[in-house]
């Protein structure tokens, strides 16, 4: 059994957008930029967007942070999206999800920018990555992309199952791993609430995606022996031995499925990591193409 270490892949990813941003400032070129807004004082996204804006900084970006009460209008909230599309210095805007209730998810993602949709969640995106075409992918599926293909974990022809069909990881990790590429060409089974013979599917697949947000649910009596497992669940359960309070469990019970496994991603240190490192070569992608379609118009 290996571990799929998110640190040290994350830690390699970041090293190399570092080293092409430094290229690009001793060039004359901008430096990547990107904004996040963070609605409300959720524990788990302050801790993420905390984790999002150090990186920035590690890696020689610049960055915005723009938090927002939870009570704002919707109408706040786009106002503060218009104003960073207008930005020409920002490369990359992200809204921190989950929102409040009052505001629609759907509405805000729709209203980022598609060359600035760094989180690529826009239909522009989605769409583009559904028909294999040049695009912002996903940041977490991407950082599983990424973390596959530096432990070149063999895909073609494997059976995949993906529990959970949401459309920031689910979905999108469907798609890619289908894709006639490396990572992909995998046959790929997409699991969800309603599917009668999830324990079935499980022991047929060669890989597994826990992307569903329940802590242990996958279990050792799910998982065939020499199966690669990928937990992208990240709950706060509470823990009275931790000075926190609470402790960060994924969807696999880890302790007894890592055993059987290939390999197995860990939760905390592995796709959280990865999904961070993708966001930021996603806006480091965001600038160079707004920089050479500036160059393509000016020629």
């Amino acid at each position: 059994m290996q571990i799929l270490d998110g640190k040290i892949v994350s830690t390699a990813v970041k090293e190399r957008v570092k080293e092409q941003t430094t290229l690009l400032r001793s060039s004359g070129k901008k430096t990547p930029h990107l904004a996040a807004i963070l609605v409300g004082t959720d524990g788990g996204s302050e801790t993420y967007v905390a984790s999002k804006v150090k990186s920035c900084e590690e890696i020689g970006f610049a960055s915005t942070l723009l938090r927002l009460d939870a009570t704002i209008p919707e109408s706040t909230l786009i106002e503060a999206i218009e104003k960073l599309n207008a930005d020409d210095d920002v490369d990359g805007i992200l809204v921190q999800l989950p929102l409040p209730k009052h505001i629609s998810e759907e509405k805000i993602i729709n209203l980022i920018h598609p060359g600035k949709d760094v989180d690529g969640f826009h239909p522009n995106s989605v769409g583009k990555m559904v028909q294999g075409l040049p695009t912002f992918i996903p940041a977490t599926p991407y950082g599983i992309l990424m973390m596959l293909e530096h432990y070149q974990v063999e895909t073609k022809g494997k059976h995949a199952v993906v529990i959970g069909r949401s459309n920031i990881v689910g979905r999108p990790i469907s798609i890619l791993l289908n894709r006639n590429t490396y990572p992909g060409n995998c046959t790929v089974t997409v699991c969800h609430s309603h599917t009668h013979n999830l324990k079935e599917l499980c022991l047929q697949a060669d890989i597994i995606v826990a992307a569903l947000g329940k802590p242990g649910f996958l279990t050792a009596d799910m998982v065939k022996e020499n199966a690669v497992v990928i937990d992208v669940g990240i709950t706060r359960v509470p823990d009275v031995t931790k000075k926190s309070g609470f402790a960060i469990k994924g969807d696999v019970d880890f302790e007894h499925v890592a055993p059987k496994c290939s390999f197995i991603t860990p939760v905390p240190g592995g796709v959280g990591l990865m999904t961070i490192a993708a966001l930021l070569t996603n806006t480091y992608n965001a600038c160079v193409s707004k920089f050479e379609h500036q160059t393509a118009l000016n020629s």
